[in-house]
């Protein structure tokens, strides 16, 4: 989620640089796509057996609502304060998820099942 973090920051720094913008846009690509393995692999973890499946469904809900707010956040903060500020904005969600797992780590994790 970090590298995802920086992406959004790189990205509006390299804003007007189109080859640099894409070689950033690619790896944030990629970067984006392993946090969502990082949040299903700890609900998974973390959540009482018989409500993973529940667990997991509210996540992926959740996951598009925020998304759906996410694009409008971001076309609203690029129509009112340019491009840059909308890119650069958007290292918040990476963020908060480093902060909401950052509160897992002391929690032990279950022993698996024999």
């Amino acid at each position: 989620m970090a590298v995802s973090a920086a992406c959004c920051v790189l990205a509006a720094f390299v804003f007007r640089y189109p080859t640099l913008l894409l070689l950033v846009s690619l790896v944030w690509g990629i970067a984006v796509i392993a946090d969502s393995a990082q949040f299903s692999a700890i609900i998974s973890e973390v959540s009482d057996k018989s409500y993973v499946g529940t667990a997991l469904t509210l996540q992926t809900a959740l996951g598009f609502m925020l998304t759906a707010f996410a694009i409008g956040a971001t076309e609203f903060i690029a129509s009112h304060y340019g491009w840059r500020a909308a890119l650069a904005s958007m290292a918040v969600g990476p963020l908060l998820g480093i902060l909401a797992m950052s509160g897992l780590i002391a929690r032990p994790t279950r022993p698996a099942a024999a």
